[in-house]
């Protein structure tokens, strides 16, 4: 009785599900003209989401230190600019999403690239503005460098290729630094993601076949170049004559294979949405670390 219940109610509910289905694809797929509903609800949406993060950083993350008067800082030579990767990380994900989301709503390509791919370059430089006004930091040149590249490496292949064949991809790991000096490397799990260097890995992710039109290589099927740095308690070994860590300091390189999630095909457009967003991920995959001489082989690395 109670399977057959089920298939009645499944034969009952099978239409509903199709066309919340069929609604759900409908409203992800993006346009082919302007859609200006559509364009005025992302014009919105990313300037008060923009203007609420900076004024939560101005009040709740700055309002801890000391104000100052507007003064930049050479930062260049600290944690193994692993920090100057993570701000082109961010920079290139947030341009991905910009020019993705004004694709949705039927924007020119021309547009998406004016208006869109510089949409990390913009927000990441309004939030070195208020560095600049902060004691404890400072405006770096060398953050406005990296949002830069970051910037230009999304930019940059869509006028040279009209795609994005190499990815700027992340990926971390847990390491015992951040307990030493929860302080600066972060206490907790989601505090460690952002900043304990020592586990952050960023990546340049290749599609082969992207590059080979007619190879029979999978479509999905990428090779990845890495960078890390490891054994940091500090931006820098000594600070005012005191060493602060014994640890070998070393920075990373990795060869490993990564998949290209925008390559799988499917007729869903929420799988698709879905893919998109974690495919600024590293996927683990058989990793080999080179640093200082050495060479490790790992047979998953995060």
């Amino acid at each position: 009785m109670n399977l057959l219940f089920k298939y009645i109610l499944s034969i009952i509910l099978l239409p509903f599900i199709s066309v919340a289905q069929s609604k759900v694809n409908s409203f992800l797929t993006p346009s082919d003209t302007l859609y200006k509903a559509r364009t005025n609800f992302v014009v919105v949406t990313e300037a008060t989401m923009a203007s609420i993060t900076l004024l939560g950083l101005d009040q709740l993350w700055y309002q801890d230190y000391p104000r100052s008067k507007f003064h930049t800082i050479n930062d260049n030579n600290e944690w193994f600019q692993m920090d100057k990767m993570g701000h082109a990380f961010t920079s290139y994900q947030l341009g991905r999403f910009g020019a993705d989301i004004l694709n949705w709503s039927g924007v020119k390509k021309k547009n998406q690239l004016i208006y869109g791919a510089t949409l990390g370059f913009g927000f990441l430089t309004a939030v070195e503005v208020l560095d600049g006004f902060s004691e404890e930091w400072g405006f770096s040149w060398g953050d406005i460098g990296a949002n830069a590249a970051g910037t230009g490496l999304y930019v940059g292949q869509e006028l040279l290729w009209k795609e994005q064949r190499i990815a700027l991809k992340f990926s971390f790991h847990r390491t015992k630094f951040a307990e030493q000096r929860p302080d600066k490397l972060g206490d907790g799990f989601l505090e460690e993601i952002i900043k304990d260097y020592n586990g952050q890995t960023y990546w340049l992710s290749a599609n082969i076949h992207s590059f080979f039109k007619d190879s029979k290589v999978p479509k999905w099927l990428n090779i990845a170049i890495g960078y890390g740095a490891d054994g940091m308690l500090s931006g820098v070994e000594v600070i005012d004559n005191q060493m602060l860590t014994t640890n070998n300091r070393v920075s990373q390189f990795y060869f490993s294979f990564d998949v290209n999630l925008n390559m799988i095909k499917t007729e869903s457009a929420f799988l698709r949405s879905i893919f998109s967003v974690f495919d600024m991920v590293k996927i683990p995959f058989p990793t080999l670390e080179f640093s200082q001489n050495r060479c490790v082989f790992h047979l998953f690395y995060n």
